[in-house]
């Protein structure tokens, strides 16, 4: 049935047929009209043709959509109509989206497990913490810049660095997203990152003689011999807890780290000093796992913590982590002029400009160097 303009007066006038449906089509917005069915459901909907095919949109259900609002949106599909776009099929598709959280656990399983566990751990909890809360529930295409902007300036309140990171994996997630064709663009490009300035923390000579004396006065156990040998090979932590037998060899003081436990995914053959290999023997004595330091259990340590705690506030040494034991034992080393391309070696860097940080510390060994030269003339 056609009407000049359809009302709300109409509408409710008007009475469900007996079964199937009657429709009440407005005469000033081609193919605009009110679906009314036997059980009494009153929608607006949208007849339109495009690329030959003749398409019925639902708009929405009466009263939740006003006669108005439901009049504005039908001409705005016509608009897109026209110009040749399909809003119908615009819809399917958006509704096939997967949502962040639907996404996210393809991802994890897919691409997370790719990565490093100490890596997969961290980026885990920012998802937990922050991304999942904020985003899980909107459907990838949904999310903005101005989304992705706002909650960069909510975590940088009070974890700027935080907040980097996140935003960093986002990226990474929505340029896998995009590669799997599950989004067009990245709403995180562009975003200007908060400032980072690069932690240094070494021991002084006097931190150092503090932090051995009281190492060497605490039990002997897993945890502290995991932070003597991290003192004594600058390896990371995520290395050393994962750490098994099998990768040394004590006789010719060579440790092989295998691709899966090293950040840069390349096997890493490092020699050991021969300090390093007495902590691996005593190790050895206390232990029957196949892991290098373990638990009662048998498993790999995870964590020396509460350990590392114990031992500054035994030395009196504040603001020290245990991830600055490995710049401690670069610093060392460029201190007594070893070459950079050395101790990215050692340390296992796969780009110079990672080690160049420590350039500054060869500062020391050139001024021996000139002050030689200079005793000497």
């Amino acid at each position: 049935m056609k009407t000049e303009k359809i009302t709300d007066k109409l509408i409710r006038s008007t009475t469900p047929p007996s079964s199937g449906s009657i429709f009440l089509r407005e005469q000033s917005v081609t193919g605009f009209a009110v679906r009314i069915t036997a059980t009494g459901c009153t929608a607006f909907v949208l007849n339109y043709t495009v690329g030959g095919r003749e398409r019925r949109m639902t708009i929405g259900r009466h009263p939740a959509w006003t006669v108005a609002a439901a009049r504005e949106e039908a001409k705005r599909l016509r608009r897109l109509t026209d110009v040749g776009e399909d809003p119908l099929e615009k819809r399917q598709a958006h509704r096939i989206q997967p949502t962040i959280a639907e996404f996210y656990k393809k991802y994890e399983k897919e691409a997370l497990t790719k990565k490093a566990a100490s890596t997969q751990r961290d980026e885990k909890a920012i998802w937990r913490r922050f991304l999942l809360p904020a985003f899980g529930s909107k459907r990838l295409p949904e999310v903005t810049s101005e989304d992705v902007d706002r909650l960069h300036r909510r975590i940088s309140e009070s974890t700027p660095v935080q907040a980097n990171r996140s935003m960093a994996m986002l990226r990474k997630a929505y340029s896998v997203a995009i590669r799997w064709n599950l989004a067009d663009k990245n709403p995180v490009s562009g975003l200007a990152m908060n400032p980072e300035v690069e932690r240094e923390r070494y021991l002084t000579a006097d931190e150092q003689k503090s932090f051995i004396n009281a190492l060497s006065s605490m039990p002997e156990t897993a945890s502290t011999l995991a932070i003597w040998f991290l003192m004594l090979t600058g390896a990371r932590s995520g290395e050393v807890f994962a750490a098994q037998w099998s990768q040394f060899d004590l006789d010719c003081a060579v440790w092989v780290k295998p691709s899966s436990h090293t950040k840069q995914k390349r096997p890493h053959r490092v020699p050991l000093s021969e300090p390093a290999v007495e902590v691996l023997k005593r190790a050895q004595k206390s232990t029957k796992s196949e892991f290098v330091f373990s638990t009662n259990s048998g498993k790999p340590i995870t964590s020396i913590g509460r350990a590392f705690g114990k031992l500054c506030k035994k030395a009196g040494i504040e603001d020290l982590r245990p991830h600055d034991l490995r710049h401690n034992y670069a610093s060392l080393l460029a201190s007594e002029g070893v070459s950079l391309q050395i101790i990215g070696k050692l340390l296992g860097h796969s780009q110079p400009a990672t080690t160049n940080r420590y350039a500054h510390l060869a500062d020391e060994a050139l001024r021996k160097a000139t002050e030689l030269a200079g005793k000497k003339i």
